[in-house]
């Protein structure tokens, strides 16, 4: 294990988390999961608050890859000296 590894879970060990942190924490990820937030009710349990917020990232990687993906074929197909090509590299840079 790395120090810095070791290091930072003995200083987590020390520091307990209380359960007002937790449901704070809970209310945050509730706010910013679209799926979660468009709900008329107000409290979802922290166990679906997380696991919404788990399908949501994985939602997210899905679509950088696919627009990835879709950056990779446009680059392939365009000449490398076009003007278009030239807007997708600043866009990148």
């Amino acid at each position: 294990m790395s120090s810095r590894r070791s290091r930072s879970m003995q200083s987590g060990a020390s520091r307990n988390i209380t359960d007002d942190q937790i449901t704070d924490l809970v209310s945050k990820l509730q706010q910013l999961i679209p799926e979660i937030r468009n709900r008329r009710s107000d409290k979802a349990s922290a166990s679906k608050v997380l696991q919404e917020t788990c399908n949501y990232i994985r939602s997210l990687h899905r679509e950088v890859d696919d627009l990835s993906d879709r950056l990779s074929n446009l680059l392939a197909t365009t000449d490398s000296d076009s003007a278009q090509a030239a807007i997708i590299r600043s866009l990148l840079m």
